[in-house]
């Protein structure tokens, strides 16, 4: 069985998949990948399952070595690939030879990026799912140099051609539909002048501009969370809930942005101007 042994981690590289589902009841986080179109366009690349298992870099890439023939494909955050130092396709599938080291360097626009391989990174699934939780602990751990992952069996035959994928936002525009405490704020709901935080994570995409000012005092029992879920702490500055969200909060929501608008917000870098744009419904 063929293994990736990491070279250089990155500054946060973690296995991602689709997450974990049907188990928020028990307190476990949804997890997966941040930006699901770029994993399931890495895997249709390769001919994988679109949920398989694959790499998720924070904007300074990583480095793999590999131990039999491989091939791989790396979406998300535009970012140079290099197979022993010279540069390979990024958005195509590549053969990588035994021993040889694939480099994914700091990307040039938006922040996660997706290395994907024919098989999908095989490391043992905990409740369903094979991915990191950075919240709840759950799923192998961020890599460090010298870890070794396996490599599943490849699959079908690779999807031929390019991916077409939207570019990183120079502007983050996020719907918003209205939420339970949205009479909770004089000036609900939020709309432009803020910015993404230097402080988001998986966790939540946080935000830098005007505080929202309460209408009404007082404070919430903790409540179910959803992803994509506006809440506001008493700093009043909006965080919108992304894969590793706490299944509970007792802050007031102010309302959610869809699932279809997350990718973005999972590429945007600190200092990108963000607006949110009330809707009634999601289309």
């Amino acid at each position: 069985m063929a293994e990736l042994v990491v070279v250089r981690p990155g500054p946060l590289t973690t296995v991602q998949d689709l997450g974990r589902r049907g188990v928020a009841h028990l307190g476990v986080p949804r997890a997966g990948a941040l930006d699901e179109p770029a994993l399931v366009a890495a895997n249709r690349l390769l001919g994988n399952a679109p949920g398989a298992a694959a790499l998720e870099t924070t904007l300074g890439g990583v480095a793999v070595r590999v131990t039999a023939p491989v091939v791989v494909a790396v979406t998300g955050a535009p970012a140079p690939v290099r197979v022993d130092g010279r540069p390979v396709p990024w958005g195509a599938a590549v053969r990588v030879g035994t021993g040889s080291v694939l480099e994914v360097g700091t990307a040039t626009h938006g922040v996660r990026g997706y290395l994907a391989v024919a098989g999908g990174v095989a490391v043992p699934p905990v409740l369903g799912s094979r991915s990191a939780d950075l919240l709840s602990g759950l799923g192998p751990a961020p890599l460090a140099v010298g870890d070794r992952l396996p490599v599943g069996a490849p699959g079908a035959a690779p999807a031929a051609g390019p991916v077409a994928l939207p570019g990183p936002p120079a502007e983050l525009l996020l719907r918003l539909l209205p939420g339970p405490h949205d009479d909770w704020f004089e000036d609900a709901p939020p709309r432009g002048g803020y910015t993404v935080a230097a402080a988001s994570n998986r966790i939540a995409l946080r935000t830098e501009g005007p505080p929202l000012h309460r209408a009404r005092p007082g404070e919430l029992p903790s409540e179910a969370m959803v992803l994509g879920a506006v809440q506001v702490p008493p700093d009043g500055l909006p965080v919108v809930f992304l894969a590793d969200h706490p299944t509970t909060g007792g802050y007031p929501v102010v309302g959610v942005v869809p699932r279809a608008d997350l990718a973005a917000a999972a590429q945007a870098r600190p200092g990108t101007p963000l607006r949110f744009l009330p809707v009634r419904r999601a289309r």
